[in-house]
């Protein structure tokens, strides 16, 4: 399916790409507090709505 030298370097490129974010998060976590303060909320009404969905579709089978 992969080859050997595939597998390599996307595990490779991950750990790279994750610490890159890290720090570019850590970088911006004083602008990300002022201008997303509210967004968590945002982010549970979507997953609530998700399993809203999921809910119908399960009881209405």
């Amino acid at each position: 399916m992969f080859s050997k030298g595939q597998i390599i370097f996307g595990v490779l490129f991950f750990i790279v790409f994750a610490i890159i974010i890290g720090f570019t998060y850590r970088k911006d976590l004083k602008l990300h507090k002022r201008f997303y303060s509210g967004s968590i909320w945002i982010l549970i009404a979507f997953i609530a709505f998700i399993l809203f969905i999921a809910a119908i579709k399960f009881f209405f089978k």
